[in-house]
């Protein structure tokens, strides 16, 4: 695919080739900090497990995307790899929750500062968090947070304790807090979304929040990857009781033939102004390569909708 054409066509597609072989690129969040947009994002390293790690990329207009730096491992936590982060800009700083990987259960979420959007300093306490209950296995994944009054959210994904149903949980620290372990609090013994309709299958993950009025809306990845994977949308008043607003994808796969045939999955949502974007991550060869790319959304009667095609060729 050449992504040339597609970045001249006004088309955002970016996959990071710094390791050689084929683009690869997951798990979206941007953000706008210090005059330019900040892309963070997952990428291997080509060491197994262990080379999973956080990308780096900036932006000027959010679709010619230039990489500039790979986050290395610097706490212990982070030894067996680490991905999948969610960004927040929040009080001058860059604050980035990931996820540590190659633990199975074990796998729990991080936490580190920016205050150039490039360079972060660790949490002492990471992992921050891992869920407890009867209804999981004790895994947390896909950090997202978005602020709601005098309090952070953390949404992520667990699995159920057969290990065979991803699902979601939340928890929350007071918004003055150094986000530290002993700060976070699950604010439910359950999970708060899980997988019930057929595109969804075994699995809900990737949750990506925005608020409009006094309602949070979560876009959030049904089905594992090239399943297909595709994004569906939640809204709830309290951010613990969830509500589907569609019965299909919003967001669904795309036909024989385009870039994200294989899947259109793991959102990230971004309000840049007036305008709201959906970030995504895509492919057409069942993961041998991976992109980013995104979508502009619109608002009718309080539901989102797709502005633009995302299916291009």
């Amino acid at each position: 695919m050449n992504i040339a054409n597609y970045t001249k066509r006004g088309v955002m597609m970016f996959g990071d080739t710094s390791q050689g072989g084929l683009p690869y690129a997951k798990d979206p969040a941007v953000v706008h900090f210090g005059g330019r947009y900040f892309l963070y994002y997952s990428v291997p390293t080509g060491e197994g497990l262990q080379g999973w790690r956080v990308g780096i990329a900036s932006s000027e207009d959010l679709i010619h995307w230039e990489k500039v730096a790979t986050m290395k491992p610097e706490h212990p936590s982070e030894a067996n790899g680490f991905c999948a982060p969610g960004a927040l800009v929040l009080n001058g700083k860059v604050h980035l929750f990931y996820q540590t990987y190659g633990n199975r259960e074990n796998d729990a979420i991080c936490y580190a500062w920016s205050e150039d959007g490039v360079h972060f300093t660790r949490e002492p306490t990471n992992p921050i968090f891992h869920p407890h209950g009867e209804w999981t296995c004790g895994r947390a994944i896909d950090a997202e947070v978005i602020p709601d009054g005098d309090r952070l959210l953390l949404y992520f994904a667990s699995r159920d304790p057969s290990y065979k149903t991803q699902l979601l949980g939340v928890a929350a620290a007071p918004l003055d807090s150094d986000f530290s372990r002993s700060q976070w609090t699950q604010l439910a013994d359950r999970t708060i979304l899980a997988p019930e309709l057929d595109w969804e299958k075994d699995c809900i993950e990737a949750p990506a929040l925005i608020r409009r009025g006094g309602k949070l809306f979560m876009f959030y990845a049904g089905a594992y990857n090239n399943e297909p994977q595709q994004i569906g949308c939640a809204v709830s008043a309290d951010g613990i009781h969830w509500e589907r607003l569609f019965k299909k994808p919003l967001l669904a796969n795309g036909p024989k033939g385009s870039w994200n045939e294989s899947e259109s999955g793991h959102p990230g949502v971004f309000q840049d102004g007036d305008q709201t974007y959906l970030f995504y991550q895509g492919n057409a060869d069942k993961g041998k390569s991976w992109y980013l790319s995104k979508v502009k959304i619109g608002w009718k009667d309080d539901l989102p909708f797709l502005e633009e095609e995302a299916s291009v060729s």
